[in-house]
């Protein structure tokens, strides 16, 4: 009773943040600036200074739904064979063991552990390192249960909404199509036809505003079996998706495939 009492629950703000998802790609975008970065830093144009960042990344699936709650988040450098340089890159937010237990009190539709071993992995750094250089506002990352189907996984967002009226600024970062089998190293420009159907198809539903669809995205046929062969990477669109309400606007940035078959496709709602 004590603690819910210390218990500091966020204000509602008249300013509603807006939604992103960021198409990641290489770890190696956290130290390079191209024409990528360039667009993940303008994804925070217009925008007021969140209270806090929650991170939906491909890169930390759980048995059961986590989120970091610990005062100081490591940079957890979850990769190989790159650079010694990307090694080395720090990104020292604070985490926010405060909005982690709202987030708690929040979510109905699954009991959400509060995490003190995870940290930021490269998903969530590699990106913010661009769109908040300073690394001065509070980051907590939310697990993706693997258990669950993607349905699960959109409603679930849906119950985080309200957290865009306090001050929340929530990213879902992963890629549209993500296949690592079929990169051509040799044409990295020259996109394979399915990766570009699938990538136009997901663009078309989103702004159609009808997310069945794309939840139910292992019906779209045999391009998006090959364009999303594991969901790790696409899930965190969904959730996205979720937070969007009503007819708010949307806008794509970084609309480009890489490697054939990467997209690198960010969405930005509201």
């Amino acid at each position: 009773m004590e603690a819910l009492k210390k218990l500091q629950q966020l204000p509602q703000q008249e300013a509603k943040m807006p939604a992103l998802f960021v198409g990641h790609g290489s770890p190696m975008n956290a130290v390079e600036e191209n024409e990528f970065t360039r667009g993940w830093a303008s994804m925070a144009k217009g925008v007021a200074t969140p209270k806090a960042i929650l991170v939906v990344s491909a890169h930390w699936q759980t048995k059961g739904t986590a989120v970091t709650a610990m005062a100081k988040p490591r940079t957890i450098h979850d990769f190989y064979g790159f650079p010694r340089e990307l090694f080395e890159v720090q990104y020292n937010a604070p985490g926010s063991p405060e909005t982690a237990e709202e987030l708690q009190r929040l979510v109905k539709k699954t009991e959400l552990h509060l995490d003190h071993e995870w940290g930021l992995d490269h998903g969530t750094w590699s990106v913010l390192k661009h769109i908040y250089p300073k690394a001065d506002i509070p980051v907590l990352q939310l697990s993706l249960d693997y258990t669950k189907s993607a349905q699960w996984h959109y409603e679930l967002a849906q119950e985080l909404a309200q957290l865009r009226q306090k001050g929340v600024l929530i990213v879902g970062s992963g890629n549209i199509v993500h296949n690592l089998r079929t990169l051509n190293w040799h044409k990295p420009d020259e996109a394979l036809d399915w990766a570009t159907e699938v990538n136009e198809q997901v663009k078309q539903q989103i702004l159609s505003g009808s997310p069945e669809a794309l939840i139910k995205y292992e019906q779209l046929g045999r391009a998006a079996s090959l364009a999303i062969p594991t969901p790790e990477h696409y899930l965190p669109l969904l959730y996205t998706l979720g937070l969007q309400q009503g007819e708010e606007q949307v806008q794509f940035l970084n609309d480009k495939m890489q490697l054939g078959s990467i997209s690198m496709t960010s969405v930005r709602i509201g």
